[in-house]
């Protein structure tokens, strides 16, 4: 072991839903503002991000940055009603899908903390658009790894592999922090320790199993 006994050198943290609140409760409130039906929508991620949908979904080309936010909203709306029946303004759908997001202050603090003690802390999201407050993140986290930037995305082994070529870290000495069950599997088979986000106190004392002086 290195660093006092620790069992990692590095944590590598998602965005949306790890370092801000559920990312399903901004989705929620803009449902409701937006009067959207909620079933078009779940239908429409359904398909869009199962396990079983196949690459190359408007999601997916997102992510990758094959697909602009202004191209996604487009496809979005189209895919959604309002309650009465109505169309879904086109405009600005992904601002408004994300404008109720805020930042856990609680889970910036432990990045800080583990920082702190010498372990070093990345981010690793895929994204939906420009939702990064990149001053924040560049002061705290390196690397910073957002998939439209570098063409991959989560769960695929060639993000994982990336981010630990940026932290010249073994896959063993990293540990990965996502609310998604199917990016955390993905970086348990890519070698990396990963842990299944919940909420800042259980996270918290999961990473503290592996860094000695975590509290």
């Amino acid at each position: 072991m290195t660093g006092g006994g620790r069992l990692v050198d590095a944590v590598v943290f998602d965005f949306g839903g790890v370092l801000t609140g559920p990312v399903r409760e901004s989705i929620g409130a803009w449902l409701d503002r937006d009067g959207i039906d909620p079933a078009s929508f779940s239908r429409t991620l359904k398909a869009w991000l199962s396990r079983g949908a196949p690459d190359g979904t408007p999601i997916h080309r997102l992510e990758t940055g094959e697909l602009s936010a202004t191209d996604f909203d487009a496809l979005l709306a189209a895919e959604l009603t309002t309650v009465d029946g109505g169309p879904v303004d086109p405009v600005g759908v992904l601002g408004r899908l994300f404008a109720e997001l805020r930042p856990d202050e609680a889970m910036f603090g432990l990045a800080d903390e583990l920082r702190r003690l010498g372990v070093r802390v990345g981010v690793l999201s895929n994204s939906w658009g420009n939702i990064y407050p990149r001053e924040r993140l560049d002061a705290l986290f390196d690397p910073v790894v957002i998939s439209e930037e570098v063409g991959l995305r989560k769960p695929h082994a060639a993000i994982f592999e990336l981010t630990l070529d940026r932290l010249h870290l073994p896959a063993g000495r990293v540990v990965f922090v996502d609310d998604a069950e199917p990016n955390v599997l993905g970086a348990r088979a890519a070698g990396l320790r990963a842990v299944l986000h919940a909420d800042a106190p259980s996270t918290r004392a999961a990473l503290a199993e592996l860094v000695p002086g975590l509290g």
